[in-house]
């Protein structure tokens, strides 16, 4: 264990010990905190291990209204709604309630850049790809990029190493947003809003009042990336320069295609960047995640040339229509980040041959609308296999849209892969695209994509459930 850092005096409580609690715990313990660790669970499976390095109290288990008598400082995790009674308990108790990314914005360093990406769906493949033309930026003219935020790598895991002209690429979403104060994007790009989460917020308006707070603290020397496309998203209130993203039409500043050429436009001085043929991720959703990093890339400084080689090189992230394996004459696709049915009908549309997609794999009710899945199907899905406890609402949406040759499963994954793979031919694909979340099965999505691809890389012709 590391020698402990000088006390300051003040408690930080931490509520929820997932990635996001752990890192908060261990840079609150170097900034002289005393630490409470909290969660529903008593007992988190590795948490020993992981903060083996600082002094913490366990209090694992216990309702976190009992602890509020000893704390100054409430860490509060993204799953938990800041509408909780014991949160408002603790707020008149005058403790601040924050959650981990405005706990990481306040420690990084104040000349730190943070360009952000939210919306409903594309949020990780624009972070990961926007992230990735900074580290070629910063290669180049020093300094250095950090991807971090929803993405799946918190804040505040690195934001004491931070120093004046880094940038921070963070992926932010709704349930982050919803506890910041401070946090500042100096450029913020918004992807999409589509319904989702709608057990969490109660309404659509909710929703979209959480998606918009990643402008809220934005000022007139900052940028605010919208698709023009979508008109919630168009109509965003900023005090920021507003630049558009469109692949339908020109826009006046902002990022589009014209006669298949990626162009950026600002202030009258535009600047063409590739083919739109030449992108190295596919799909119509992917060239509009493309042009919102273009537009946050540029408008703060990155070199054409930069962008321009990241676009083409870039190919996709995973778990978001990843090419797993072909076995049998059949190629398999790991979505498992397709956790709403707006992006599930985004991975359905980039499919090129027949299909057999499988739906659920959760146990966890956003209260979602499945018909737009089914409606997007075009003749491209020849089978549905689907499991989990959505899996009445999935099969009513499929009765809905006269859809008929969907199958309910089991749970166990293994038989849920293989029974897929059974109504596939040679020259099928077999794709997993949930349009659920994966809790209650599952960790998270990328356990669900990592033992799906596991499953399927193991598969062999003598295999006898075949």
């Amino acid at each position: 264990m590391e020698r402990a850092p000088k006390q300051n005096g003040k408690t930080a409580l931490i509520v929820g010990m997932a990635k996001s609690g752990i890192a908060s715990a261990k840079l609150l313990y170097k900034k002289g905190y005393r630490i409470i660790i909290n969660d529903l669970k008593s007992e988190i499976e590795g948490i020993d291990e992981a903060l083996a390095s600082i002094r913490y109290t366990d209090r694992l288990g216990v309702a976190p209204e009992a602890l509020l008598d000893e704390a100054d400082l409430m860490i509060l995790s993204p799953v938990i709604p800041i509408f909780k009674p014991f949160v408002k308990s603790a707020i008149a108790k005058g403790i601040e309630v924050i959650g981990e990314i405005e706990l990481g914005y306040r420690y990084c360093d104040r000349k730190t850049r943070f360009v952000c990406i939210g919306g409903t769906n594309g949020k990780t493949t624009t972070t990961a790809l926007t992230g990735k033309i900074f580290e070629a930026h910063h290669a180049s003219s020093g300094g250095r990029s950090f991807t971090l935020g929803n993405i799946g790598i918190p804040i505040t895991e690195h934001a004491l190493e931070t120093r004046a002209g880094d940038t921070v690429v963070a992926e932010t979403a709704s349930l982050q947003l919803e506890s910041i104060v401070d946090f500042h994007a100096n450029a913020a790009g918004l992807l999409n809003i589509t319904e989702d989460h709608l057990n969490r917020f109660g309404s659509m308006e909710a929703y979209i009042a959480a998606k918009m707070r990643m402008f809220e603290n934005q000022t007139e020397k900052d940028f605010a990336v919208l698709n023009a496309d979508d008109p919630i998203v168009a109509a965003a209130e900023t005090r920021a320069k507003k630049l558009f993203f469109s692949r339908l039409h020109e826009v006046e500043n902002g990022a589009f295609v014209r006669d298949g050429m990626i162009v950026f436009r600002m202030d009258g001085e535009e600047t063409a960047l590739i083919p739109a043929n030449e992108l190295g991720i596919i799909g119509a959703h992917n060239l509009e995640n493309a042009l919102c990093a273009v537009c946050l890339s540029l408008s703060m400084g990155v070199a054409p040339e930069t962008v321009r080689q990241v676009l083409r090189s870039f190919k996709g992230v995973e778990h978001r229509i990843e090419y797993t394996r072909e076995f049998m004459g059949v190629t398999f696709y790991n979505d498992s980040k397709g956790t709403n049915p707006e992006s599930t009908v985004k991975a359905v549309e980039a499919m090129t041959k027949p299909t057999v997609l499988i739906l659920g794999t959760g146990n966890y009710d956003k209260n979602s609308d499945y018909r737009p899945v089914f409606r997007a199907f075009n003749g491209r899905i020849k089978a549905v296999v689907v499991n989990g406890s959505n899996t009445e609402a999935i099969l009513k949406a499929a009765a809905d849209e006269g859809y008929e040759n969907i199958h309910a499963c089991p749970d166990d994954f293994r038989e849920i892969i293989y029974s897929a793979f059974s109504y596939a031919e040679p020259g099928d694909a077999v794709l997993l695209s949930p349009a659920c979340a994966s809790w209650g099965m599952f960790d998270n999505f990328e356990q669900r994509g990592e033992v799906f691809k596991q499953i399927v890389n193991d598969m062999k012709q003598d295999d006898t459930v075949l």
